[in-house]
């Protein structure tokens, strides 16, 4: 059967990958936030994935204030990339896994969570700049990714706590799916920062790194932190930390840190990022 071998989080600032595309990565500047994904690149190479349900928000990209959906799943073969605004990124069309998203699907929504299911969307920075420190420069993609979506856009956006019981649920579907897959769940965004107002620029150290330390050592803390919380010491845009905790609730009770970085600046963002594994 399909089992979840590997929880990954990581921000997805939208400046990474736009350095990467333009082979900046050796830049003084942006040299420090990719040397920390060296480890997890090798990780991948042994790990050998076969499919990754990646939750992450969109930009404005498939979705607009017209309608957000809370969560919704991409169950289509392929994905095109986003044109943002500055044309597509120069990235081969992410392949996905159409039969076990619409598995998940079946078994969340039986699971009684609300999911809207997507048969064809377009995927921003949100998702490609995760992929990109992952797996570098492709050809094609390694892998085959169900997306997961979240709205962390227009208030309310879920809890924590939804969200750590969807990552329960969407681990009970993988596990019941009878192919025998090697499946990763990522999470992504964050970590603080704040894009507008009086607080423009916000980056709060302390507080992301006692998030990632309690991903591993209190993760019930986390889960029932309040969106105030968030808002006040990570910033308007911190919010969409509630989205590792999808990718924490899958791996089960107790896990292993087999890796974390943290650097400061990257863009007017922090990047976080850490790999656990089930136990």
């Amino acid at each position: 059967m399909a089992r979840i071998t590997a929880g990954i989080a990581a921000s997805h600032v939208p400046a990474i990958g736009v350095a990467f595309d333009n082979k900046r990565t050796s830049d003084p500047y942006w040299a420090p936030v990719f040397k920390g994904f060296d480890w997890v690149k090798e990780f991948e190479k042994d790990e050998k994935p076969d499919v990754i349900v990646l939750v992450y928000n969109d930009h404005a990209s498939a979705f607009d204030l017209s309608m957000i959906p809370t969560f919704a799943i991409g169950c289509a073969d392929e994905f095109a990339i986003a044109d943002e605004g500055f044309g597509q990124r120069p990235l081969p069309p992410v392949p996905g896994h159409a039969d076990l998203a619409a598995h998940i699907a079946q078994s969340v929504i039986l699971d009684e969570f609300d999911l809207t299911v997507v048969n064809e969307m377009a995927v921003d920075h949100g998702l490609t700049v995760p992929l990109s420190l992952m797996f570098g420069e492709v050809d094609k993609w390694p892998v085959k990714v169900v997306p997961i979506a979240v709205n962390v856009v227009q208030f309310p956006p879920p809890t924590g706590n939804r969200c750590w019981s969807l990552g329960e649920a969407i681990a009970r579907a993988v596990e019941s799916f009878p192919e025998d897959l090697n499946v990763q769940i990522w999470g992504t965004g964050g970590m603080s920062h704040q894009l507008q107002g009086p607080r423009a620029g916000l980056i709060n150290a302390q507080f992301d790194n006692a998030f990632l330390r309690d991903l591993v050592s209190d993760p019930q803390r986390l889960r029932l932190m309040k969106h105030i919380e968030y808002l006040r010491e990570s910033g308007s845009e911190g919010i969409e930390m509630v989205m590792w905790l999808i990718m924490r609730g899958a791996l089960g009770s107790n896990v292993e840190e087999l890796h974390r970085f943290y650097h400061v600046p990257a863009s007017n963002a922090a990047v976080g990022h850490i790999v656990l594994r089930p136990t």
